[in-house]
C-alpha cells in the first residue's frame, strides 16, 4: 500500500474517533472530534497531492478516496441531525447523491473502469466539510448567539446541499453513457 493510500486509510480510521468524542456531551470532547474531523478532512487534500505529485494514484486510491470522504461527512451529517442542526431533508438528498454515484462507480467497474471524482464532487465535499466545521463550531455557542448560531449553520449546510445537488447531475450527466442499455 502506497503512502496516498495510508493516509486514505487513516481518515477511514479517524470517523470512529470523530464520532465517539463528539457524542460524549461535553465540550472538551466536542472541540477534540472537531479537531479530528479538522485532520480527516485535511488528509483528503493531503492523499491527493501525494498521489498526482508522487505518481501513486490506484484503483483502490479512486475507489477508498471518495469513499472515505463519504463515511466522513456522513457520519458528521448524521451527527449534526441528531442535535438538530441539519434538516432531514438535506441529508436525504446528500444519501441519495452518494447512493446514486457508488451504483454508477459498480455499473463501471462491472466494465472494467474506475470513475474517479470530478472538480465538482470535489468542491462539493470541501463545501460540506466547511459546513460542517463551522456547524460543530457554533454548537456550543448557542446559548449566546441563539437563533443566528443555527441559521448561519443551516444556511452553509445548504449550500453544501445545493453543490451537493449540482455535482450529482454533473456525474450522472457526465457518465449516464455506463447506464445505457446494450
Amino acid at each position: 500500500m502506497n503512502t496516498a493510500n495510508k493516509i486514505t486509510m487513516i481518515r477511514v480510521f479517524l470517523v470512529p474517533v470523530f464520532m465517539v468524542l463528539f457524542m460524549i456531551n461535553n465540550t472538551i470532547c466536542h472541540y477534540a472530534a472537531l479537531a479530528v474531523f479538522i485532520i480527516a478532512s485535511i488528509t483528503d487534500a493531503i492523499d491527493g497531492h501525494i498521489a498526482r505529485k508522487y505518481n501513486q494514484t490506484t484503483t483502490f486510491g479512486k475507489f477508498v478516496d471518495p469513499l472515505a470522504d463519504k463515511v466522513l461527512t456522513t457520519a458528521a451529517f448524521l451527527i449534526l441531525m441528531h442535535y438538530d442542526r441539519m434538516d432531514v431533508w438535506a441529508i436525504m438528498i446528500v444519501l441519495t447523491r452518494e447512493f446514486m454515484v457508488a451504483g454508477v462507480r459498480l455499473v463501471a467497474a462491472g466494465d472494467g473502469k474506475v470513475v474517479a471524482a470530478s472538480m465538482w464532487g470535489k468542491l462539493k465535499t470541501v463545501t460540506q466539510m466547511i459546513a460542517v466545521i463551522a456547524a460543530m463550531l457554533l454548537l456550543p455557542y448557542d446559548r449566546f448567539l441563539g437563533v443566528q448560531s443555527s441559521l448561519i449553520s443551516g444556511i452553509l449546510i445548504w449550500i453544501s446541499v445545493i453543490f451537493t445537488i449540482i455535482s450529482g447531475i454533473d456525474y450522472l450527466a457526465k457518465n449516464w453513457h455506463l447506464l445505457q442499455m446494450k
